[in-house]
């Protein structure tokens, strides 16, 4: 059963259901054994751990993973290291977090054009600096 590590954590915490291993640069599904029903209007995210991040390079891969209000399957986490070596997974160990979140369905409408702003279309970086 997943649970907040503290009353005020935002997420709660994933545990695997077995022993797994994590080597750098690969990519490991570890199953959790929970499957959740959200309601419509609401999704789960899947987000890495600070520390297993911090102590062993230990990411998410596809972070934040997205459970959809209709998904019904197990949730299986994608874990990969970062740097070299390999990490032991063990059973009942926290291995992500999860966040639910409400969802908005915006009406989608496609345009010609967009309203011009300062920015405009300027990326990465044109917001300036501080």
């Amino acid at each position: 059963m997943p649970s907040r590590a503290t009353e005020l954590s935002s997420g709660l915490d994933l545990c695997s259901l077995s022993k797994a291993d994590v080597s750098y640069g690969s990519v490991t599904e570890i199953h959790t054994g929970l499957a959740l029903e959200l309601d419509h209007g609401w999704e789960g995210q899947v987000r890495p751990r600070s520390g297993l991040a911090r102590k062993h390079g230990i990411t998410v891969v596809n972070t934040p993973g997205t459970v959809d209000s209709d998904y019904r399957g197990e949730l299986i986490v994608l874990l990969t290291k970062l740097t070299p070596g390999n990490y032991t997974i063990s059973p009942k160990e926290r291995i992500a977090q999860l966040v639910i979140s409400q969802v908005a369905y915006p009406k989608i409408i496609v345009l010609n054009e967009l309203s011009e702003t300062d920015r405009g279309v300027n990326g990465f970086g044109s917001s300036g600096s501080f």
